[in-house]
């Protein structure tokens, strides 16, 4: 008889799902990508103290408005204030008012649509008929509104941009939690005792994750353009402060003769709307087992 030997080599080693998640990222190089600029765009607009070419405010009344040049990059507006250091500045607020509305909206809506999705009948019939109400709600019109009579400080632009831009987090936190409590592991942490509380944050939510990480970075981009489009028409942010969106109404009736007041504020919101749309790509296609990536 012939004896076969297996040749058996070492067991491979067991990876845990944020593992599996990071490599499936980590793979997807537009994401890695954007979010490499993402990262430097906001180190670089909240370091503006520090690396701006120019001081905050500074005016040349004898330079005027300048294309770019050596010496100003992004050119100069009409009083002689340099671009590259005025959309340096603008930028803290516009990313400010994305990353606070995105991190705001999405709490609010994790919280009613795991509500909803987990208590079911009265509770969810409340939640989401709320819900719906706000969803037919004309945003830019009620926006506008609330903003002229509370004010266009960043902290109120905020809150009302958050206030009308959780529900659909909700909806979709909602359906996420209505199929996964029916799990049989959720059965074992109810049968065994364990809170309501407790198995929503310790079993529901981490399996939503992946949903609820990918509607918060479209969450960052639609305030961005909800906040540009509020300030371009005249209802967002106010002198002293500037955002992309404020720079792109001061431009109104330039850009024919100085286009570079309207290209480069344009280009920043749409380099950001960019990397954060690919970062989502990149979220959604990591925490989905099957994608190709």
């Amino acid at each position: 008889m012939i004896a076969l030997e297996v040749l058996t080599g070492p067991e491979p080693e067991a990876r845990s799902q944020w593992q599996l998640v990071r490599r499936r990222f980590f793979r997807h190089r537009v994401a890695v990508g954007a979010s490499i600029v993402l990262i430097l765009l906001i180190c670089v607009c909240f370091a503006a103290e520090w690396i701006a070419p120019y001081p905050k405010g500074k005016q040349d009344l004898l330079l005027g408005p300048t294309g770019p040049s050596s010496k100003h990059w992004f050119g100069t507006d009409n009083i002689g204030i340099d671009q590259l250091t005025t959309i340096l500045h603008a930028g803290q607020i516009s990313l400010k008012i994305g990353l606070a509305v995105a991190v705001i909206s999405t709490l609010i809506g994790t919280v009613i649509g795991a509500c909803a999705g987990y208590f079911g009948r009265a509770s969810d019939q409340l939640l989401m008929r709320m819900t719906d109400l706000f969803l037919v709600v004309p945003s830019i019109a009620v926006l506008a509104i609330a903003l002229q009579k509370f004010g266009h400080t960043v902290n109120w632009i905020i809150i009302v941009l958050a206030a009308l831009g959780w529900m659909y987090v909700a909806r979709i936190v909602r359906g996420q939690v209505l199929s996964i409590k029916e799990k049989e592991y959720v059965e074992a942490a109810r049968a065994s005792g364990a809170s309501s509380f407790r198995i929503i944050v310790r079993h529901i939510l981490p399996n939503c994750i992946g949903p609820i990480l990918v509607n918060a970075t479209l969450a960052i981009a639609g305030a961005i353009i909800t906040e540009s489009t509020l300030s371009f028409l005249g209802f967002g942010i106010q002198i002293p402060d500037e955002s992309w969106g404020h720079m792109l109404s001061s431009a109104e009736g330039n850009y024919v003769v100085n286009t570079h007041l309207l290209y480069f504020p344009g280009l920043m919101i749409l380099l950001t709307v960019l990397c954060v749309n690919f970062l989502g790509d990149g979220l959604r296609d990591a925490f989905d087992p099957q994608s190709r990536h």
